[in-house]
């Protein structure tokens, strides 16, 4: 160590945060070590606050930009420095932390684990990831000092960003459970689920002394059952759709379609057979009222589906009630 630098400690005359463009959110200012009684300016830049640190504990928060002068200004932050400087010793361990209070933006976030609730339309279990992005900004510094920073030199944005995203997925799933959202309206209420959420999730972090500013989802995906479940869904709204189009029962539609899939086996005479049997079965429920389908019919085959159908919302409780009673009326 120079014989002269303990002297040079104590003729540094001004605390400042100089690196103000690297990734830190907080930043420990350690020019002059723990040898700051001779200091006697602070200078607090824009969008910065400062926050001083005295054995261990916070003393004092500084939230407004300028230069003090720490052996004469009368604020209240100052005069805490000041009372504690009076009894300043070099083994008493003191800090000052910078802290920037402007709006940190466009930070990247995605559910780390899939968000799982119970599809409110269709009454099957979805697991959804999201990802999106977000910007936010430090309301409570001492809060936010305590529940993240500690005495460590430094902050970053990163580490922050880390935390953010492992403790997303716990509300996001609350919140999709208790909204009522189902899976084909994500898309549709973007807007609306991103303005309740942001709300949920500041309650969420309000304690840890932050906020979430303009919070956004910019995509879903759902796992590979759920999509299975969904293309189900899909692909039996177009068939009854299609049927309704052509003037036919879903069931004859479903007929046709396996005359169709037989007509294309090349089993040969296997496929022919079972093409014969799908036609003239088609042929016959073709040629007579739904109401008095052939007695060879497997009913409870048949009420299984029409209930399938109900409970995909695919047809209304009125017809389901109907084409029961008709079904039934056959026993």
């Amino acid at each position: 160590m120079s014989f002269f630098d303990p002297l040079k400690r104590q003729l540094r005359s001004v605390i400042e945060w100089q690196d103000t463009d690297s990734g830190e959110l907080f930043h420990r200012w350690t020019q002059n070590g723990d040898e700051i009684k001779n200091a006697s300016k602070l200078i607090v830049g824009p969008a910065e606050g400062c926050i001083f640190v005295y054995e261990g504990k916070v003393a004092a928060v500084f939230d407004k930009e300028g230069i003090f002068d720490i052996r004469t200004s009368n604020i209240p932050f100052i005069t805490t420095i000041k009372k504690f400087m009076q009894f300043f010793e070099s083994e008493h361990k003191t800090a000052f932390y910078f802290y920037k209070k402007s709006i940190i933006a466009d930070q990247k976030w995605g559910t780390t684990s899939p968000i799982k609730y119970l599809d409110p339309l269709y009454n099957f279990p979805i697991e959804l990831m999201a990802f999106g992005n977000y910007s936010f900004k430090i309301k409570n510094a001492k809060e936010f000092f305590v529940s993240f920073v500690g005495e460590r030199e430094s902050y970053m944005t990163e580490e922050f960003r880390e935390i953010v995203n492992a403790r997303l997925t716990h509300p996001m799933s609350d919140f999709f459970a208790e909204s009522k959202f189902s899976y084909i309206d994500i898309d549709a209420n973007r807007e609306e689920i991103v303005e309740s959420l942001n709300k949920k999730l500041n309650r969420e972090f309000f304690k840890f002394g932050f906020d979430l500013v303009d919070f956004r989802i910019e995509g879903t995906a759902f796992d590979e059952e759920t999509r299975k479940r969904i293309n189900k869904i899909a692909d039996t709204e177009a068939a009854v759709y299609a049927a309704k189009r052509a003037g036919v029962s879903f069931r004859d539609l479903r007929e046709l379609d396996a005359l169709n899939d037989a007509a294309k086996n090349e089993a040969g005479a296997a496929g022919v057979f079972m093409g014969a049997n799908v036609g003239n079965s088609l042929s016959a429920s073709m040629n007579r009222p739904l109401q008095k389908s052939s007695k060879s019919d497997d009913i409870v085959e048949r009420l299984k589906k029409l209930k399938e159908l109900y409970d995909l919302k695919l047809i209304e409780k009125e017809e389901f009630l109907e084409k029961k009673e008709m079904i039934l009326k056959e026993i």
